[in-house]
């Protein structure tokens, strides 16, 4: 198990992270980590490992893309002053160029997804005690659809920037593909993009592995 006691795990990325989180913090009383991914690690975390004392604090924005993050970064990460950061970013900023192929001033293509990602994770893993990146992923199992196939390269930007900075790299693409043959895909999101409870709970797994979690 990566995390050991006390640490605070901040989650950032899109609205697959948000999920209804408290604002400003994702953290607190009631359901302060929203209803997705972030909230079902937060739970098997005190569940299964309650004398490591973990503290979780989502910070996900939908909508958000990796230039979202950027502007944010100061405020919603290093100013929190975390131990271990988990990013998954870039959904939208594939999504945009399908949804708004007209406005392309809301795309974020790939040259500038790597080189911001690079930027924040480099100027972040000095003062953290580790960086997990979770690749963006889309529902859908045929690999020649257009946006698969995009959203394919921009999984491939993160593991390249993961394997440059010796970041944990958590695969969610894999993941999904793995339920995706044996579920259609709107059984696990309406859209291809956000998951059902299922889809989260596969996020959930993929991230809590990669990071060691072991039940006990």
């Amino acid at each position: 198990m990566r995390f050991k006691k006390n640490d605070k795990l901040v989650m950032i990325g899109d609205s697959i992270t948000d999920c209804g989180r408290n604002r400003p913090v994702g953290e607190g009383i009631g359901d302060p980590y929203g209803k997705g991914y972030v909230s079902l690690v937060d739970g098997l975390l005190k569940t299964v490992y309650p004398e490591l004392a973990i503290r979780v604090v989502n910070m996900g924005t939908s909508g958000n893309t990796v230039r979202d993050l950027a502007e944010r970064w100061q405020k919603d990460v290093l100013d929190l002053k975390p131990d271990w950061l988990s990013v998954m970013i870039g959904t939208n900023d594939v999504w945009r160029q399908f949804d708004q192929p007209y406005i392309p001033e809301s795309h974020v293509y790939p040259e500038e997804y790597e080189a911001t990602l690079d930027e924040l994770v480099a100027k972040t893993k000095m003062r953290v005690k580790g960086i997990v990146l979770m690749t963006p992923f889309y529902l859908e199992p045929n690999r020649s659809d257009p946006m698969r196939a995009t959203m394919d390269r921009y999984g491939e930007i993160v593991k390249r920037v993961a394997e440059r900075h010796g970041t944990v790299f958590v695969d969610t693409q894999a993941a999904f593909d793995e339920v995706l043959a044996h579920i259609y895909p709107a059984a696990l999101a309406w859209d291809r993009v956000h998951p059902s409870m299922a889809g989260h709970a596969t996020l959930a797994r993929a991230f809590l592995q990669a990071v060691g979690f072991v039940w006990q």
